[in-house]
């Protein structure tokens, strides 16, 4: 679909973080009198402008959702066509292919890569888009084409029942771009192999964002009992036990997930050193207290508690919750991976609710290590949103005799 490229002005002084480098616009700072968002077809291209006429790019816009504009390019009047999209997309697999040995990652993080609010997944000749805005819906079969002209890959999936569509009010869908394609795939990673289900894993089927943690997690676990807390299919734990780990529970909700997690143990010949617990992570971290057991190794990575700012209050009471609860299930000397991809959580606060929790409990801690997502997911500087996972690793002891004293 063709649309005419029209003009966005910014109110006075609304463009301080376009000049900054961010490429969000939200509608309050446009200025709708002279140039009027309801006007516009989501999508639509336009050129953004400040309250003086300056030309600050060109970017793509959707009048109904609060991020009503999104710089893709500086230049003004630059078209988001297969070219651009090509070049972006190349750009990106040279960053990938420069640092994995493996076609195992995220080829796209949106605006990381020049691509706001397009997502794409690798898994070897596999490919999984998430289209999550208008503006990349518009030209997903130009998206569809680029991707094919650089890998010609065995099947694109489309993976577009994500919670960024139905804010921009577009079509929730699961399908694969021609025919049909393997509901499952492997993925490499550390050595390690894993079976996954794309058509109802979560995400896109698999967290790359933590495969440089758990490559970093694998120096703590050798000989140790392990505790992998929301498991999903045992990317933390089956690694621990390939890393020498003694013994490792999984724990999830899902049962179809931790199903999975004792294949993929049987598929890296670690299936006796692998067990699952199915329930609620609370509950069940509540239970093996008052089983009184222990682990060297507690490693929570829970998904996002904090959704959106205004639940700030009620999420980290609920880190601080988890973070205690796993803390009690640390042996002396033990070690606690903690985890966040809550955007709205500052690492500075993470921090923090692990030492509340540690004082709570009477535990010393040492923090050994902070964590983020891998270079698959590039910080971009001027974009803060592109910065939300947060880890810590500590060490957790006592100096009395007997540390079971949480309350």
């Amino acid at each position: 679909m063709q649309y005419e490229v029209h003009t966005l002005r910014l109110k006075p002084a609304e463009d301080r973080r376009l000049r900054q480098g961010h490429v969000w616009v939200f509608s309050n700072e446009v200025d709708v009198e002279r140039t009027p968002l309801a006007d516009l077809q989501p999508g639509q291209p336009v050129i953004i402008e400040n309250s003086k006429g300056k030309v600050l790019g060109s970017a793509y816009v959707n009048p109904s959702t609060l991020i009503c504009a999104r710089l893709y390019s500086r230049i003004p009047g630059v078209a988001l066509n297969q070219a651009l999209i090509t070049q972006r997309l190349q750009t990106a697999l040279a960053l990938r292919e420069r640092i994995f040995d493996t076609p195992y990652y995220r080829w796209a993080f949106a605006e990381s890569d020049g691509l706001p609010g397009l997502i794409v997944d690798r898994y070897g000749d596999v490919v999984a888009i998430q289209a999550n805005t208008a503006g990349m819906d518009r030209v997903l079969e130009e998206i569809i084409e680029a991707i094919r002209s650089l890998i010609q890959p065995r099947a694109i999936l489309l993976r577009h029942a994500t919670s960024g569509r139905v804010m921009e009010g577009l079509e929730q869908y699961v399908r694969w771009v021609e025919g049909s394609g393997p509901e499952r795939v492997i993925v490499k990673e550390h050595g390690a192999v894993f079976d996954v289900d794309l058509f109802a894993g979560q995400k896109t089927g698999w967290f790359y964002d933590q495969r440089s943690n758990r490559a970093r997690m694998r120096n703590y676990v050798r000989d140790q009992r392990v505790l992998d807390v929301f498991s999903y299919v045992g990317a933390w734990g089956v690694q621990a036990a390939l890393a020498g780990a003694k013994q490792v529970v999984c724990v999830d909700s899902s049962q179809a997930a931790l199903d999975q997690v004792l294949t993929n143990a049987r598929l890296n010949n670690v299936g006796q050193r692998v067990s699952i617990a199915a329930g609620d992570a609370f509950d069940m971290l509540k239970t093996l207290r008052l089983e009184h057991e222990k682990f060297d190794v507690v490693i929570i990575d829970p998904p996002a508690l904090i959704k959106r700012k205004k639940d700030l209050k009620e999420g980290i009471a609920a880190y601080h919750h988890l973070n205690q609860l796993a803390l009690h299930l640390v042996a002396d000397n033990g070690i606690l991976i903690s985890c966040s991809c809550s955007y709205h959580l500052p690492r500075t606060e993470l921090m923090d609710v692990i030492h509340t929790a540690g004082r709570h409990c009477e535990r010393e801690l040492q923090i050994l290590e902070q964590w983020h997502h891998g270079p698959d997911h590039p910080v971009h500087p001027a974009i803060p949103e592109t910065e939300y996972l947060k880890a810590y690793i500590a060490r957790a002891w006592s100096e009395a005799p007997h540390p079971d004293v949480c309350n």
